[in-house]
């Protein structure tokens, strides 16, 4: 019996026993839900967890330990969930059925750990539609990165389907994907609780001085209470920490073993699968007696052989790791080596080997790499890490060790530890590196400096790379220019960057074909928007290969630039479409933020909340916060002053936090839509000021004509006039419609001129840009109000009154509405929109299934389960007040 199932431990757990049963009790009700149990080693997660299973009667329990040894094998913890439920792999989709197949080595392939994490929660759903799951996950600090991320998604998903989760974490450990979930701390035993544990489990009499040094030590740790009278209970008084008087206790079991029993559990605490069809042959291959052995070793009570090899608890097999000397472990290691099927388990049988050597060793240091190729192209980004990193330490020649840790540092840092990639970069600072090698070290450099919070150096480390091969390879050097800037972009902290690429770009060669895109921004700082315009357009359209496939960053902040509002949604279709036929996050969640955004400005604001609640369910899926910046747009445009400015005060501590400059000039430039829009118009003055100040691409221009228009209302002509010129050199140049039209409206209210505000109606008609076209109109008619022109008036402001609040652009309809209510006439009243009644996630589902999208197609866009979104229907079509799917088309702002 192990010490997780003996039943004393649960003494005093009143509490905890009610939450789990609670979470059991809502599952087998089809109400699924997480809890994590976090506590120090020994304080009775294990036996909570094995409550859990008991109290779910009739479930089906599914269950995963982790491993400190495993933590870099790659899907390893999910997999081992899941083997109860695989049989039900062939009635999943294809592709889900693939992307397991794939994520659990049984199929060649890239794992997508979204289609992964969506795959788990359909197989995990259709299992638990015969009974109730439990799932319970032990030592869970101690799982693999992809599964860690895929369980915690998991968990954040289940609340419609008849699945618990329980999830056991010892602390103190890291932040990560647990912390998010409901969970309840385990703290040690009241004294009296403790006293009746230490009675039940004592079976000597203890002298009543001993037995209260006993509860001092344990200090409520239900494992120690047990474990210490082992001891005797006459030693010194211990100040350690109680895991550490655990371990020592499990240590002291091993005093007194034969040597060869000794050896036997050096090898099964080596051995993370606990597979007795390794630990046996490798046993033998040390000439170890099997039977004497393995009775010595099962007297200590340390260790349990069955149909697997079990310790009594993690800190027993770290103890009898630790207590082994370092030549026996690696005996054990050799010994497992050679026992490991090299075809099938190469990758363990390379670590166990790395970990058998005691040197530099290049045979080992060439299996470890293979082994690095194969986790990376499996997904396994932290294994692929550990794997190189380790390759490094062994390479014998000098050469390849840079080379290897080079590598490492750049699959540290893909794995997302910059932190543990700036270590180790600093292992080769010190090396004769070439002129090549060190313009990488400068690369690496940067890439770390542009992932760390409140670290501005990821610029100026990815210049000086260029810098470096500007004369060997000119064509390396211009693009990571480009680099810098497409990174610094990406990460929200573009700010000031284009100015340094600009002043080093000189030191670049010349392009190898015709001018590039560095050229041409090169030509926009110097000589301004007419020398550089027709460049940046040749550049942009690029023929088959146009360069915002590389760059789509950049490429969306130029298309901003030209005022091109065609050319910006061209690159986020494609942006989006590719994002969801590579599978890539990243850039999938570009694609939506800028999908988002585009639609606010155009007005579309059901297929902003759409974009947005995608993004934010992508972000969910991988653990990181959402963007900030779309909801911040769509918050602006439609006038909602609570949650803007509530999304400004977080985006500017965000950015503040982060040094993220770029999002600083979002939130200007917001700030200024939206006051303007309120008719605040000193508020509006100020934030496009500061919008306009840095001369950012894209928003320092379409920041112009709010400037503009809150400088004449705050009666600063110079202000406004200046702002004019610098929105007619753009403009004019780029010569869009849409451009010219809002540059014809902002000239209209500096010059007073009629025509310029019918220009900018005529020339507005056809923009996709709606909120710009409809404050043509409202200018235009605000303009003829003043002058007494009533009659002539009215029609502009009901156009604009029409055209703002039927797209739900909220503050500046309420403009449209008092200038119309000053002329007396009374806006017609708008009746409230069907996103009004939903939230972002129901619109987004709603938009779809009024598409024609069944409930498994919308699951897979929003990563939730068939079931969630039924669910979710029922809500929707009560608050719409309709019956069917086929209703939703004909739902204003659902519909195609």
């Amino acid at each position: 019996m192990t010490w997780a199932q003996f039943p004393g431990r649960l003494v005093g757990r009143r509490d905890e026993i009610r939450r789990i049963d609670e979470l059991t009790g809502a599952a087998r009700a089809g109400r699924g839900g997480a809890l994590v149990l976090r506590g120090e080693a020994g304080i009775g997660k294990s036996a909570l967890l094995e409550h859990a299973r008991r109290a779910a009667s009739g479930f089906r329990v599914l269950r995963a330990t982790g491993s400190q040894y495993e933590t870099e094998l790659p899907f390893a913890a999910l997999h081992q969930l899941c083997v109860p439920v695989l049989g039900r792999l062939d009635g999943l989709p294809e592709r889900h059925r693939e992307a397991l197949r794939v994520a659990f080595g049984l199929a060649t392939g890239e794992p997508d750990l979204f289609r992964t994490g969506l795959a788990s929660l359909q197989l995990l759903a259709s299992a638990a539609r015969d009974r109730p799951l439990m799932c319970a996950v032990d030592d869970a600090q101690w799982l693999d990165a992809a599964s860690s991320r895929t369980l915690a998604f998991l968990a954040r998903r289940v609340g419609s389907e008849p699945v618990a989760m329980a999830f056991a974490v010892r602390l103190p450990s890291a932040a990560g994907e647990w912390d998010e979930l409901p969970g309840l701390v385990v703290e040690g035993l009241g004294d009296a609780d403790a006293r009746a544990l230490l009675a039940a489990r004592s079976h000597a009499t203890l002298d009543e001085q001993v037995r209260d040094r006993l509860l001092a030590e344990a200090r409520g740790n239900p494992l120690a209470l047990l474990e210490l009278p082992r001891a005797g209970g006459f030693a010194p008084p211990d100040t350690s920490s109680v895991p550490h008087r655990i371990e020592r206790g499990f240590r002291a079991r091993l005093a007194g073993l034969p040597a060869g029993a000794r050896l036997l559990l050096t090898v099964a605490s080596a051995d993370p699968t606990g597979d007795p069809g390794l630990l046996w042959p490798a046993a033998r291959r040390l000439g170890l007696d099997v039977a004497a052995t393995s009775a010595a070793a099962t007297a200590t009570g340390l260790v349990e052989f069955s149909t697997r090899v079990r310790f009594c608890h993690p800190l027993a097999r770290s103890a009898v790791y630790r207590a082994a000397e370092a030549e026996r472990r690696r005996e054990a290691h050799r010994a497992l080596a050679e026992v490991t099927d090299p075809v099938r388990e190469a990758d363990r049988r390379a670590w166990h080997r790395a970990q058998a050597s005691t040197g530099p060793d290049e045979d080992v240091a060439a299996e470890l790499e293979r082994s690095a190729s194969r986790a990376r192209s499996r997904g396994g980004v932290v294994a692929a890490a550990a794997f190189i990193e380790r390759a490094a330490a062994l390479s014998l020649d000098g050469a390849r060790r840079i080379e290897r840790t080079l590598a490492a540092v750049q699959a540290r840092l893909d794995a997302g530890g910059a932190d543990a990639a700036a270590e180790l970069l600093t292992t080769v600072e010190h090396a004769a590196l070439d002129e090549t090698q060190r313009a990488g070290l400068d690369l690496l450099r940067g890439q770390i400096a542009f992932v760390r919070h409140n670290d501005g150096n990821g610029p100026a480390f990815m210049l000086r790379a260029a810098r470096r091969l500007a004369g060997l390879d000119p064509e390396w050097s211009r693009d990571r220019f480009l680099d810098a800037l497409e990174m610094s972009l990406v990460v929200g902290r573009a700010s000031g960057v284009m100015d340094m690429v600009l002043t080093e770009a000189g030191s670049a060669g010349p392009a190898p074909g015709s001018p590039d895109v560095l050229d041409a921004l090169v030509l926009l700082a110097t000589d301004g928007h007419r020398a550089a315009v027709p460049l940046l357009r040749k550049v942009l359209d690029g023929g088959d290969s146009p360069m915002w496939t590389r760059r789509p960053a950049l490429g969306i902040m130029l298309a901003g630039e030209l005022w091109d509002p065609h050319l910006h949604a061209t690159i986020t279709e494609w942006l989006t479409r590719t994002g969801r036929a590579s599978g890539s996050p990243l850039v999938l969640r570009l694609g939506l933020a800028q999908q988002a955004s585009y639609a606010a400005l155009t007005g579309d604001v059901g297929q902003a909340l759409a974009a947005i609640a995608e993004e934010e369910a992508i972000a969910d899926a991988a653990g990181v916060p959402p963007l900030l910046y779309p909801r911040l747009h769509l918050a602006a445009v439609r006038g909602r002053r609570r949650e803007a400015f509530d999304l400004v005060r977080t985006a500017t501590a965000t950015a503040t936090e982060r040094g993220a400059g770029q999002l600083i000039a979002n939130v200007h430039w917001a700030a200024a839509v939206l006051n303007n829009g309120l008719a605040d118009y000193p508020a509006a003055l100020a934030a496009a000021r500061r919008a306009t100040a840095n001369g950012d691409l894209f928003l320092a221009g379409i920041a112009l004509p709010e400037l503009v228009e809150a400088a004449v209302r705050c009666g600063e002509p110079d202000a406004a006039a200046a702002a004019l010129d610098a929105l007619t050199e753009r403009t004019a140049t780029c010569g869009t419609a849409t451009g010219l039209g809002v540059a014809a409206y902002a000239r209209g209210l500096v010059t007073g001129v009629e025509d310029h505000y019918r220009e900018a109606v005529e020339r507005l008609a056809t923009s996709p840009l709606l909120p710009y076209r409809a404050r043509a109109h409202l200018l235009y008619g605000e303009w003829l109000r003043r002058e007494g022109r009533r009659r002539d008036c009215r029609s502009q402001l009901r156009a604009a009154h029409e055209l703002l609040s039927g797209a739900g652009i909220e503050a500046f309809a309420r403009r449209a509405a008092d200038e119309l209510g000053a002329t007396g006439e009374r806006a017609r009243a708008r009746s409230g929109s069907t996103y009004d009644q939903l939230t972002v996630q129901e619109v987004s589902i709603a938009r779809l299934v009024a598409t024609g999208a069944t409930s498994n197609e919308v699951a897979a866009r929003l990563f939730l389960s068939p079931r969630t979104i039924d669910a979710h229907l029922r809500n929707i079509f009560r608050k719409l007040g309709i019956t069917s799917r086929r209703q939703l088309k004909d739902q204003p702002g659902l519909g195609p």
